[in-house]
């Protein structure tokens, strides 16, 4: 689970917008619903591209897709967009807010089109959602067992 800039600061960043949720808790519910799936959830923060872009680079060949919430990077980073292409992992974006609903520069993702999918405006629990759209997509249309 990857998550971009400012993402360090929710609970206390735009609480209004983004909720009262911290990322250590959303990354130890993830980490607890993959353990029950006998999955080994691997989470990652960063507001550097390039870190962002080497972490998906080497988890080439150790995952079998990847939930991220690439925050502001999500429309500007044709980079990021390149180093998922580059990989040819499965990607679920996920976003806290409705993206579309929100101010007209944050309504094109460069993620969006190379994505399995996206899930936007349910705030802390779209990481929930995107672990069991993970689940669903490695399951029922991959055929991996889990």
């Amino acid at each position: 689970m990857l998550n971009g800039p400012n993402l360090n600061l929710l609970g206390r960043r735009e609480p209004a917008q983004y909720g009262t949720t911290t990322l250590r808790e959303i990354e130890e519910a993830v980490s607890e619903l993959g353990r029950s799936w006998n999955w080994e959830v691997v989470c990652f923060q960063s507001n550097h591209e390039g870190a962002l872009i080497d972490c998906i680079h080497n988890a080439c060949g150790r995952v079998d897709l990847i939930i991220i919430n690439p925050g502001a990077y999500t429309h500007t980073s044709i980079a990021l967009r390149d180093a998922i292409v580059g990989v040819a992992i499965p990607v679920i974006e996920v976003h806290l807010s409705n993206i579309h609903a929100r101010e007209a520069f944050r309504h094109h993702s460069f993620i969006a089109p190379i994505a399995v999918g996206q899930i936007a405006g349910f705030g802390a629990d779209g990481y929930r959602l995107a672990m069991e759209a993970a689940r669903h997509y490695l399951t029922v249309r991959k055929g991996v067992p889990v």
